[in-house]
Formats: structure tokens, sequence, C-alpha cells
């Protein structure tokens, strides 16, 4: 029986070993799918015939690694997976197209780009697209609410992100007008308010601030070493948007414009005191009673218009320009081993400072009419950082390029071979010898080689059949011994049988030598 049960052991443990090796390896198919594409999935690889495995309650679909690239674009060729919403495929079932199908449409195609953003798991978009009213001069503006399922929690910029999607997927809608909510009801985004400003000011402030104190950081670690230096960088802004308009008169640069010139002359003559109609005419025909004028005039007029030279200068100041910069630096000492090989702590000189400081005011565009302010202060660290350099796989590693799944596959085959060798040389071995030995003395008794003391009447008194017949058998291992047949454990368990029976063992060997010879 123990042989039987050793023997359904081992096939049983060989079966498994080679089914695990045989087994494709499983690798992920698609993620976070709903019920409907999980379904479809299936049916599709039922009916080619392809093993799969389901996972997280059907979210996560398990097939072959070799043939997961194939599968996926196969079932890209049919539509899947559609992401769980419905969106431009209803007009493909509907006979008309009326405005809820086209809204319905827009929403789910809106989902789904939504959900195409890291972090983001599922979404629900909600649109309201007014009609204007008859006989009104105001037009009702649109406005959505989205509904988003995220891991962790998002950025600012990846939520004004989906505001502008959407915005710019509707017309009309305004980003200020889109709300956006978490599962779990906080208020990402409000489309009441219109912080839209603020956020944008406050974004593009954090941004500057990370951007120039990543620099700092950079050129600061490149001399301290990495992980030994602190940068926080402030930046003040200002959002006033500023028009100034100016005009300048050149009083240097003349144009003459246009010019006039005017004359005019007079003469007096003297008429005796009378009045006739001659005198008075024009030319005065009676040349006989004229008489010398006595007083000339003239009068010359000129008027010259110039263009003065003018210059209108018209600035404006947009809003978020940098009014002032302060960095605070804190930079570790050096360390060096000293005489007994311990590492000892040496602060930095001054020079090495100043040139530090030097060099960050350079990064940041340092002025000193905005006020700008650089302080580089040198202390020890509580604890000095651990830099564990990432480097690309070298030597056999690298040149093969295994990914994590085929070391972990190679390790697992690798652990099942060595449990093999072990059963092999620790279990079968040793019974196989056994079963060996056991023939070899079945056969040495078939012979008749060694006697056999199983005779009731042989037996001394006292001693039931049954300690004899253990005696019995080792005696004739010891037997077999002497001749080269059995092992020298067989042996020791005769003296164990001997010492343990001293008294019917020497009743056995006086049986032994009364007998005659044979």
């Amino acid at each position: 029986m123990a042989m039987v049960a050793v023997t359904a052991a081992l096939i049983g443990f060989f079966a498994f070993v080679i089914m695990r090796v045989t087994t494709p390896q499983m690798t992920t198919l698609f993620t976070d799918l709903s019920v409907e594409d999980s379904a479809g999935i299936v049916k599709d690889l039922e009916r080619q015939a392809i093993p799969f495995e389901l996972r997280n309650d059907g979210a996560v679909i398990m097939v072959p690694k070799d043939k997961v690239t194939r599968l996926r674009m196969k079932l890209a060729e049919g539509g899947l997976p559609k992401g769980g919403g419905v969106g431009y495929e209803i007009f493909d079932k509907s006979d008309a197209l009326g405005t809820t199908s086209f809204v319905r449409a827009l929403e789910g195609e809106l989902a789904r780009t939504i959900r195409a953003i890291d972090r983001i798991q599922a979404a629900r978009v909600h649109l309201v697209l007014p009609e204007r009213p008859l006989f009104s001069r105001e037009t009702p503006e649109p406005s959505a609410s989205i509904v988003v399922r995220v891991r962790g929690s998002l950025e600012p910029q990846q939520i004004r992100a989906v505001r502008h999607v959407v915005a710019s997927a509707v017309s009309g809608l305004k980003p200020q007008r889109v709300s956006i909510v978490d599962e779990a009801g906080q208020l990402l985004a409000d489309g009441a308010t219109g912080d839209a400003d603020n956020t944008i000011a406050d974004e593009r402030r954090a941004g500057f601030e990370k951007r120039m104190r990543s620099q700092v950081e950079a050129i600061v670690s490149s001399v301290v070493g990495a992980g030994r230096a602190r940068v926080q960088l402030s930046a003040d802004f200002d959002y006033n948007k500023i028009t100034q308009t100016s005009d300048r008169f050149d009083p240097e640069g003349r144009v003459l414009r246009s010019s006039q010139t005017r004359e005019e002359s007079s003469a007096t003559a003297e008429s005796n005191g009378q009045v006739t109609v001659n005198n008075e005419l024009p030319g005065n025909q009676n040349k006989d009673n004229a008489t010398p004028a006595r007083d000339q005039s003239k009068k010359t007029e000129e008027t010259n218009n110039y263009e003065i030279s003018r210059t209108t200068k018209t600035e404006v100041t947009e809003a978020g320009r940098v009014n002032r910069i302060s960095v605070a630096v804190l930079v570790d000492g050096s360390y060096a081993k000293n005489d007994k090989g311990e590492m000892v702590y040496q602060e930095r000189s001054k020079e090495q400072l100043d040139r530090i400081a030097a060099l960050v005011r350079s990064a940041i565009g340092f002025d000193q009419k905005r006020g700008d302010q650089v302080e580089v202060v040198n202390l020890k660290f509580a604890e000095a950082p651990l830099v564990v350099p990432v480097g690309e796989p070298t030597g056999l590693l690298g040149m093969l390029q295994f990914t994590k799944d085929d070391v972990m596959y190679v390790i697992e085959l690798g652990v099942m071979m060595l449990l093999g060798l072990v059963v092999l040389f620790m279990v079968i071995r040793p019974l196989v010898k056994r079963i060996l030995a056991s023939e070899e003395i079945s056969s040495l008794i078939g012979d008749g080689s060694v006697p056999a003391l199983t005779d009731a009447s042989a037996q001394p008194a006292g001693i039931p059949s049954q300690s004899l017949i253990p005696n019995a058998t080792a005696q004739m291992i010891d037997v077999a011994q002497v001749q080269g047949q059995v092992h020298a454990q067989s042996v020791h368990r005769v003296g164990e049988l001997a010492e343990r029976n001293p008294n019917e063992t020497a009743s056995i060997l006086r049986q032994w030598l009364a007998e005659p010879a044979a």
C-alpha cells in the first residue's frame, strides 16, 4: 500500500510539473472592461477556441502571451471594446436623425475621449443644449456636467484639459460652464463661478516655480552631488493688465503742407473837390482833367502750413509678469575618510558657496532692481541620502532583452526542475534500491541458500512465532551480507535484534549447532 501511495503521489507531482510547463503563459488582454464589452470579447474568444481567464469579476481578461497582439488587432477591427457607452453607432440603429439621438451620441463620444486620459477609469457626460426662444434677443448658453471615476486624484491641468476638450466639442459651450465631479461627490470644477482665470493664474505660477526649481536643483546637484541639495523657490506675479498710450512731437521734423501768398496795392488822386460821373468811372476817361496820384500803398501776405512729426506709442503689458523671485538653497557638506577610515563631515568653503550662489543667480535671471533674493546656506543634513544608480541592463540580460515576465518564467521552470531532481534522488532512488534488495533476498530463500526458521517445532518455548520471523529475516540478511549480496545497514539491524533478545539469539544458535550438517 505504501508503494502504491508513493507511486500515485509521484505520478501526480510529475503530471502537475508537465502541465505547468506546457501551459501557455497568460497575459492581460484588456483591463477595466464593462460587462457588455467583457461579454462580447468572451463570445469572440470562444468562437475562435482561444483559452482565456476572467479575473476581477470579468473586468480583466487574460489570454496566451503569444496571441495577445493579434487578438487586440482583430477585436479592434470588430469595434471591441466599445467602452461601455453609446456613441455614433446609435445612428446605425435608428432610421431618423433627431436632436435627442445626436446629443446621446455626442455624450457617448465625449465620455470615451475623457476615459482615454490617464487616471480616469470611467466617465459620464450630460449636455444641456437649449434652443433659442422665439422673439428673444438673448440666447441661453449651453452647459455640461461630467462625473468621473479616477484612480488617485486628478491634477489641475488634467481638470482644465477635460473642460477644454468638452467645450471645444460643443458649439457655443465655454469652459467655465463645464462642471466636473468625482465618484466621491467632490467638486473638481465649478461651472457656475467662472474661476477659470484664477485657476490658470495659479497653474502658471506653479509651473514657473517648478521649472525654475528643477533647473536650480539640477545645476546645484551637479556640484554637491545628487540628493545633497534642497531648493525652495517662490515667485511673485503681477496679474494686472496695463494698456498705456503716449504721443510724442518732434519740433525738428517739419514738413511744408501748404503755402498761400496775397498781395494788395492802392493809389489815391486829387479831384479838386469836384465829384463827377467821369471821375468815378473806372479808368477816368477824362484824361485832360486827370491829376497825378498823391498816395500809393502795397500790402503782401504769405501763409505757410507745416506738418509736425508725431509718434503715437501704445504699450500693452499682459498679466502674469514676474515682480520678484526668492530662492533658498540648502546644501550639504562634503564627507571624507580620516586616518581611522571613518567618514568625517567637512563644511564647504565660502568661496565655493559664492560660486554656487552665482550659478543660481544666472539660472533664475537675477535682477537686483526687481528685488530678487538668493540665499545659499551650508548645513549638515540629518541623514545622508542613499543614491541608487539606475542604469540600463547590461551583459547577457541586456543583450537578450529579457522582460520581467520572462525572467520569472525561467525562475519558475528552474524551481520545478530542482524539485523534480530532489524527488528523484531522495524518494525514487532509495525506493528502487529497497525493492531490488528485497528481490535478491527472496531469490536467496527460494534457492535454499538460507534456512527458513519458520517451523513452530524449532522455536524455543515461550517465544511466539511472530518474534522468530524478524530474527530469522535478520539472520538471513547477515548470511547474505557475508556472501556480499546485502547492505551494511541490515548488519546493524541484526546487532540491534541480538542485543534486544539475547536469550532467544543464544537458543537459535545452539539449535543450529546441534543440527547435522547438510
